[in-house]
């Protein structure tokens, strides 16, 4: 992973472009439940296999073939959850609109500390955020692109995306991850904006704690 990483954040985050294909794309975004979403004030959301519990436990259950394959195995060849105890069992899908977004917020102890995001849609900007306010930093994420946080990158920041229609002032000076970018060239093309359109972004986890329990509801027994 070390030709892929973001080299001024913590050299913990990395980026890479075109991590599966518009072909494969495609295929996740007709497979998204259309009954499942969880209608939020700034976005939609679902969580697979099931939302956590109260006390940030994860009901055992398989995450469903059409999310899995062929994600995982690329996962797996990167080694990205190989110190994980349980490897992926969970997956939050966030759909933004246009000028929707979140604010800064960081994922905390519920997870091991790897999160790996795949991007789908639209092409958004994330913004990076140090806790002691010393560290501000913007990642273009492209559709089918992999954006992977470790180490001091997930545990000293915080990240959010704006509210905003465009991104503006996108160039090698103002970009985190500019000479990873797959197309970077068509953002000096329109001047350093991008135009927001939908955006799906699926966000691959391990929870730490985890209730067997899950298996039984779904009649899968014990593991």
């Amino acid at each position: 992973m070390d030709g892929h990483a973001i080299p001024t954040i913590a050299n913990t985050m990395y980026y890479i472009s075109d991590f599966i294909t518009s072909e494969e794309e495609t295929y996740i975004l007709e497979k998204i439940p259309s009954n499942r979403w969880i209608h939020l004030m700034h976005r939609r959301l679902q969580a697979l296999p099931t939302t956590l519990t109260a006390n940030n436990t994860l009901l055992a259950s398989s995450l469903p073939a059409w999310l899995t394959d062929p994600i995982l195995p690329r996962f797996n060849r990167l080694g990205l959850f190989s110190d994980a105890p349980h490897g992926v069992n969970h997956c939050l899908i966030n759909e933004y609109l246009p000028a929707q977004g979140i604010m800064a917020h960081e994922d905390g102890a519920a997870y091991h500390p790897v999160v790996a995001t795949v991007s789908l849609g639209g092409t958004v900007v994330l913004d990076i955020i140090e806790k002691n306010g010393q560290g501000k930093w913007r990642v273009v994420q492209e559709p089918k692109s992999l954006l992977v946080t470790t180490g001091n990158a997930y545990t000293d920041t915080l990240h959010g995306i704006a509210e905003v229609h465009v991104d503006e002032e996108l160039n090698a000076d103002t970009v985190a991850n500019w000479d990873l970018l797959g197309s970077a060239e068509t953002l000096v093309a329109t001047g350093g904006r991008n135009e927001r359109t939908t955006r799906i972004s699926l966000t691959f986890r391990d929870v730490q704690k985890v209730s067997r329990i899950g298996n039984k509801l779904f009649g899968k027994g014990r593991s």
